[in-house]
């Protein structure tokens, strides 16, 4: 009856003619941009519930949409690329509705169905259609969602497979959150192994205590303490024969020669064997959990090494990972202003002076850095500025280089010294513009040998690529031309020969 009535009405040739609109709904697919015509606009409107439930049939749905055009990409970075441009048009979709839109009439109003406001207004401003992305469009969009396996149903599981590789990937290493997930995790489990094995070392302490109290005073060390009650056992079958190991544990001649003493003579009780049994293992736990908090240690170092270099060389790794654990994420500390950093961890001091009108707090987790506790009682305030103004660039750096060297953070943590002995002593440091200017010749130097170690790399896995197998040319050092110290590092002739190489490359 509607389609009846606007074509009796277009047909009367009345002035106060009732034009009606052609809906076109633009579908953005993992193989490419498809684009459909709804049949009869206003009676698709007004059976808005019929269409809700035709979208999952696609006899129904057939009934409804028409497609128009279809515009595949050619290649997997054509695709990334466009799913990356968010609520921007790009070439290719621009020529596309050129090509399949029709140009409004003056009867004849042309609609674009979008998903994407956004990209809708992008369209809108650069070709003038108008878009819509409310009523029908969405229930349209989602029975393209469903049937659009029909149109192609060989490519549509790989396209979209290859094309979230892609787009994670391209996350992954966009994202200089990197592996900082990482760094917080680590550095709030060290910190909760800090409080674990303190407080289990009080417990072994206090358990073993009843049957040796004398060796609290001789090994007072928590760690070391573990140790040797896990060994001892029972102290009466201690005895001249266990004392080279007890050296070994203890690492002290004399402190062996005490513990084994005060066995023959402790005032302790007696224990039965099920109970030095649970004692052994509750000791074994603790050494464990004080082993793997050293390996977490050193996995943390290298972490913050990799990630965030300079703040690391700055200020320390684990004041450097509590800042970003605080701030949430790497990228989230860099765009911090330096008074932020400055207070990072004191809030509830900086809002309780704000609320009783009283002083400020003059820092909060940079009290743990060496800095603020080798700085006099009144300078303690101006270092923590200036330590967070580096900080603050010294997390930029980080965050927004592409091969960060730990160069600037050395820099940086010399112009710290350089102002604490100003402080003490009145010594003028040099000017930051000729400090930044010698770390950036630097680091440059650096990032040349690097690109250079990698091309050398690669030309010998491309000759050897039979030998080397399924690993990468970053594999080991065997291959590598250039002679190397114990450490890994080239001694200097080498270093010299590389440079020279470089720059006659670079020339």
């Amino acid at each position: 009856m509607v389609n009846k009535f606007f074509k009796s009405v277009r047909h009367r040739g009345d002035k106060n003619m009732v034009f009606y609109s052609q809906l076109f709904v633009l579908f953005e697919h993992a193989a490419g941009y498809a684009m459909f015509k709804v049949n009869e606009f206003e009676e698709t409107g007004m059976m808005l519930p019929q269409v809700e439930a035709s979208v999952t049939d696609l006899s129904r749905f057939n009934s409804i949409v028409k497609l128009v055009g279809f515009l595949p990409f050619k290649t997997a970075f054509s695709a990334l690329e466009n799913v990356n441009n968010v609520g921007i048009m790009p070439g290719d979709l621009q020529l596309f509705l050129e090509t399949n839109l029709p140009k409004s009439k003056s009867k004849k109003k042309v609609i674009l169905g979008v998903s994407d406001p956004k990209l809708g207004s992008s369209i809108n401003e650069l070709l003038g259609i108008n878009c819509q992305h409310i009523g029908v469009v969405p229930e349209v969009i989602r029975g393209f969602s469903t049937c659009f396996k029909s149109f192609t149903a060989k490519s549509s599981d790989t396209s979209q497979l290859g094309l979230g590789h892609s787009y994670s990937r391209a996350k992954v290493k966009f994202n200089v959150h990197r592996v900082d997930n990482m760094i917080i995790q680590s550095i709030a489990l060290l910190d909760q192994l800090d409080k674990d094995v303190n407080t289990f070392s009080m417990r072994i302490r206090e358990w073993y205590s009843y049957h040796f109290p004398e060796l609290v005073k001789i090994v007072p060390e928590n760690y070391m303490y573990a140790k040797v009650a896990r060994y001892i056992k029972n102290r009466k079958e201690l005895s001249e024969e266990k004392l080279e190991a007890l050296e070994e544990i203890v690492m002290d001649s004399g402190k062996a020669q005490a513990i084994l003493d005060a066995s023959r003579s402790s005032m302790g009780m007696d224990i039965s064997p099920i109970d030095l049994l649970n004692i052994e293992m509750f000791a074994s736990r603790v050494v464990g959990l004080a082993d793997f908090r050293q390996r977490l240690s050193e996995y943390l170092r290298t972490k913050m090494s990799d990630v965030a270099p300079n703040l690391a060389a700055l200020i320390g790794e684990q004041v450097g990972a509590r800042l970003i654990a605080h701030a949430g994420s790497l990228t989230n500390l860099a765009k911090y202003p330096a008074s932020t950093v400055q207070i990072l961890g004191a809030e509830k001091a900086l809002f309780r002076a704000l609320k009783t009108r009283s002083n400020t707090p003059k820092y909060g987790l940079l009290f743990h850095s060496t800095f603020i506790g080798r700085a006099g009682l009144k300078n303690k305030g101006r270092i923590s500025r200036y330590l967070a103004n580096k900080c603050s660039i010294a997390s930029r750096i980080d965050c927004f280089s592409e091969q960060p060297t730990n160069v600037f953070g050395e820099k940086l943590r010399q112009q710290v010294e350089d102002r604490l002995k100003f402080y003490e002593t009145g010594e003028i440091p040099k000017k930051n513009v000729d400090v930044m200017k010698e770390a950036v010749e630097e680091a440059q130097q650096i990032l040349r040998v690097m690109k250079y170690e990698i091309s050398q790399r690669h030309d010998i896995y491309r000759k050897n690529k039979k030998e080397f197998g399924n690993s990468t040319p970053y594999g080991s050092l065997e291959n590598d031309s250039f002679k190397r110290t114990p450490d890994g590092s080239l001694d200097n002739y080498q270093q010299k020969k590389k440079l020279t190489v470089v720059k006659t490359a670079d020339d």
